[in-house]
């Protein structure tokens, strides 16, 4: 008997794990949903980083993304990539929208969230904070993961 009750404290233990697991890549803000926040590895030295979300809305009235914050960068903006004239141009985005019912994804070649000024490197399976600041949902401390260099969000 002693034995089953082990057991079944450490299958409780594992199944509790799994859950913080599944919270630690998703987190709610109001009608927002937050999903798997990560970021890439940085070369030694290097002095700028960037990090991506998934941000959901499941409201029925829109929200905008304000502003990001980092304590682990001088300067923190969310930042849009395009081509133009077969060139890749890089630079601030603003206010970024979030339609109801819509998903606003942050990731590699489109909008992120640029760390500039690193203060130490982005090292893999570190976690670092951003707070994200929304016109309705307000402020959300969120949890960075970092993965690979070449990582490309496939695994997110």
């Amino acid at each position: 008997m002693k034995t089953f009750f082990t057991f079944l404290f450490a299958a409780f233990v594992a199944i509790s794990s799994f859950g913080n697991l599944a919270t630690a890549h998703e987190q709610k803000l109001g009608a927002l949903v937050l999903h798997h926040a990560w970021s890439r590895a940085t070369p030694a030295g290097a002095k700028t980083g960037a990090a991506y979300v998934k941000i959901e809305n499941t409201g029925d009235t829109a929200d905008q993304l304000l502003s990001v914050s980092a304590d682990i960068a001088a300067m923190t903006e969310v930042h849009q990539m395009t081509m133009e004239n077969d060139m890749m141009k890089m630079g601030p985005a603003g206010v970024v929208d979030i339609p109801p019912h819509g998903v606003v994804e942050l990731k590699p070649h489109g909008l992120h969230i640029m760390l500039m000024g690193l203060k130490k490197p982005l090292t893999e399976g570190d976690t670092f904070p951003v707070t994200l600041t929304f016109a309705k949902a307000g402020k959300v401390d969120l949890q960075i993961v970092v993965g690979k260099v070449d990582d490309m969000g496939e695994e997110h």
